[in-house]
Order: C-alpha cells, then structure tokens, then sequence
C-alpha cells in the first residue's frame, strides 16, 4: 500500500497591515513544522520524519553540541600566559636592636610591592594547545556519533511501531472468519449435524483471537511510547509506509572499507592526537619555564625609595626519574590507544559482518513468510473451514486457524527484526558519507 503525506496548507493574512509580517511569520512557521513529527490526525509519520526530529531535539544531541561549544572555549584559552601575581611585603624586616619589629626606623628595611608574570616553556603552550585543540575534534566526533546513535535508536523505535500495526492489522484480517466459524457451527448444530462442543470451541477460538488482539493493540500503545522517548512527544497513530528493507543501505564491503568512519569510532582519531599532544608536553617538561618579575620597594629612615627586577628560570636537572619517566609513560599510554583502537576496530567489523548477516537472513524469511507460508496457511484454514461446512470434523479447522494466528505473529516480529537490522545498518555512517539516501516506500 502506498501512503504519501500532504502538505499543510498556509493560510493568509487577515489584517492588511500585517501584511508585511506575514512572509517572516510563514518561514518561521514552516521551519517549525519541518522539524516536528505529524500531529494531525490525517497526516502520517515517516522513517525519514522519526529520525529527523529525533535528532534534532533529542537532549542527548543538545548535550554533545554543549560539550562541543565548552572543548571550543577550553581551546581559546589553551596556549595563554598564566594570570600574572600581586607580590607584596616587608623585606629586612629588623627582629632586633632599637629598630626592632619597625618597617621605618631600618634603612635597609624595604616595603615592596610588584608584579611577576610566570612564562612556560614555548613548547609546554604548543602541547597544551595540540591537546585542546584534539579535545574540540573529539567533542566534533561524540557529537556526530550521538546523532547517529539517536537517528538509529529513533528509527528502531518507528520500525517497532510500524511492526506492532502491521501485526495488529495481520490479525484484524482474522476476525471475519473467526466469525463466520462460530455461525457455521451453529448451523450445523441448527441442523441436528453438528454438535454443541463444536460452538463451544469455534467461540473460544474467537475469543483467542481478541484476546491477540488486544495484546497486539498493547503493543503498539508501547512502541509509541518508545517513539515518543526520541520524539519528545506521542506520535502520530497514523504511520506512514516503511522503507524498503530488502534493499541494503549500504554494501557491506563499504561499510567495512569506511570502518573508521563509523559513529563508534569517528573520536578515535582525538584520541591519538591527544595521546600524541600528551607525549610531547612530556618532552616540554624537560625545557626549564621562565618567570620575570618587577615592582616598587619604599625603604625606611627617608632613604631613598628603589625599583626591584627579577629574573626566574626552572631548573630540570634530574630527568631521569621525573621527566623521563613522564615521557615513558605518556608513550605507553599512547601505544594503549592504538592497541585498544585497534581492537574497536575488529568489534566493529565482526558487528557490521553479523548484522549483514542477521538482515540477509531475515530478508529471506520476510519473503518466504510473505509469499509461502501465510497464503499456503491461509488457503488451509479455509480450505478447512470449507470442509467442515461439508460435514468434516472441526479439529481441522481449529488447528489451522491456531497455527495461522501464530505464524502472523510470528511474520511480525520477524518484521521488526528486520526493519531494526536495516536500521542498525543504515546509521553506521554520517549522512555526509551516505548522501541521506533513502529507498521508496513500498514494503507492505
């Protein structure tokens, strides 16, 4: 079945001197509601429409993006001076004699007060710069992969959605011949060739099906609300039709040759570079840091007032067991990444390799679900109820119609592990690398 969703009309000013305001207040209106889930009645919600939403609102994006913006304030300030210091005393400060404990009677008694300003190492502010700077494209990296996480789970949840009402539809097919059973039993029983055991069951099995009805019409209350997790709200009942899910995203042969490319492994490249940033401000540790200082010094018994210049140097003598063995460990920690990276790696080849797998595989019980085994089921079931109405036992019948109701269920949850599969595919990769393509909506 194939269902497009329509435009809203816009409708037109009604005061001529809102004229001018009117342009504006349509944009803004139509960029509102091209972000937001369909709320009427007779609109439809779309995979694409689920998953823009989502990932636009979600409060996990909205986090990442002020994750991004705090790394891009910490690399601002990444390579600047330290705050320069107030100094200020008493130096020759007299504990003794006449002058004892007085800061104006001593001539060599200074009241001083200046300013030093401490300067790292040229090398020491490159580094720090270096590993701000990898920060940022780490905070870039999360932020693309918690859309894609959000875009993923969001389309599992429509996918839910869409699978619980393709069930709840599959069974609500049942319910005419469910009837239609319960009134040829009393016919038969009518006719003195039936038997009121017969009715008995024929209304028990109707009431069977009402009871999956029922778990089915529960099921769809719960997918929505899974949607409406991503969402932020209820979604719309009316859901739009699916994907076509036979068709792969993508070939699995580029989703493993754009492994690093992935949402799960878009920070790792940060990562090396801060590990690499964090090595070589370990060098920087061996370069000495300067500091200079200056002030005004007032001195006592009116001798006359000086000004005071001092010069600092660090003096990184002993490496041997303080920096150097700062640089050894930064250096393993470096060489952990890459090892743990490449074992990310690995993770996510074998996951792609098994959710391929899982999608081809559902893909062929889609298809034999879909054009076997529920005609040849179905063709059973009436062929039994036929027969039954030509004065065959009913225990056929039953049968058939327990073993159908079954084999749609379980054709929906087959759906909804197939739909899920596409999707776990179709999010693995930014939408920059993809071209956002989508496939025609045609899966019944």
């Amino acid at each position: 079945m194939f269902i497009h969703s329509m435009p809203m009309p816009v409708s037109g000013s009604r005061r001529p001197r809102l004229a001018t305001l009117f342009p504006s207040l349509i944009i803004a209106a139509l960029g509102s509601l091209s972000t937001l889930p369909a709320r009427a009645a007779g609109q439809e919600l779309s995979l694409d429409q689920a998953v823009s939403a989502a990932a636009e609102h979600a409060p996990l994006v909205l986090a990442r993006e002020a994750s991004r913006v705090a790394a891009a304030e910490e690399l601002a300030r990444a390579d600047a001076l330290p705050d320069p210091s107030l100094v200020f005393g008493v130096q020759n400060f007299p504990i003794g004699g006449p002058e004892a404990f007085t800061v104006s009677e001593d001539r060599m008694t200074m009241r001083r007060i200046g300013v030093t300003q401490a300067l790292p190492s040229r090398a020491k502010r490159t580094a720090r710069r270096q590993s701000a700077e990898a920060a940022l494209a780490r905070a870039d990296a999360e932020s693309v992969a918690t859309v894609l996480e959000v875009k993923r789970a969001a389309a599992k949840a429509w996918v839910a959605l869409w699978a619980a009402e393709r069930e709840h539809a599959l069974l609500q097919e049942l319910r005419d011949e469910a009837g239609l059973a319960v009134r040829a039993t009393r016919a038969r029983l009518s006719g003195d060739s039936g038997s009121a055991s017969d009715v008995l069951a024929a209304r028990s099995t109707e009431l069977e099906l009402e009871n999956r009805l029922d778990d089915a019409a529960a099921r769809i209350e719960q997918a929505r609300a899974g949607l409406a997790r991503w969402l932020g709200e209820m979604p719309a009942r009316s859901m739009a039709a699916a994907p076509d899910f036979s068709e792969p995203p993508l070939s699995e042969a580029r989703l493993l040759a754009s492994l690093d490319r992935h949402g799960a492994l878009l920070a790792w490249d940060a990562r090396e570079a801060a590990a690499d940033a964090a090595v070589v401000l370990a060098q920087a540790e061996t370069r000495p840091d300067w500091s200079i200082g200056a002030g005004f010094a007032q001195r006592g018994d009116g001798a006359s007032d000086v000004v005071w210049l001092e010069i600092g140097v660090g003096l990184p003598l002993f490496t041997r067991n303080r920096q150097d063995r700062g640089i050894s460990a930064r250096a393993a920690d470096r060489e952990a990444v890459r090892a743990t990276r490449d074992d990310a790696r690995r993770i996510q080849a074998e996951y792609v390799r098994k959710r391929y797998a899982d999608w081809a595989g559902l893909t062929r019980q889609v298809r034999r679900y879909r054009d076997e085994l529920l005609p040849l089921n179905h063709d059973r079931t009436r062929t039994a109820l036929a027969a039954y109405s030509g004065g065959a036992p009913l225990q056929a019948w039953l049968d058939a119609r327990r073993n159908e109701i079954d084999l749609r269920i379980d054709y929906a949850d087959v759906l909804a592990e197939w739909g899920q599969a596409w999707a776990d595919l179709a999010y693995l990769l930014p939408a920059s690398d993809t071209n956002d393509a989508r496939i025609p909506e045609t899966v019944r």
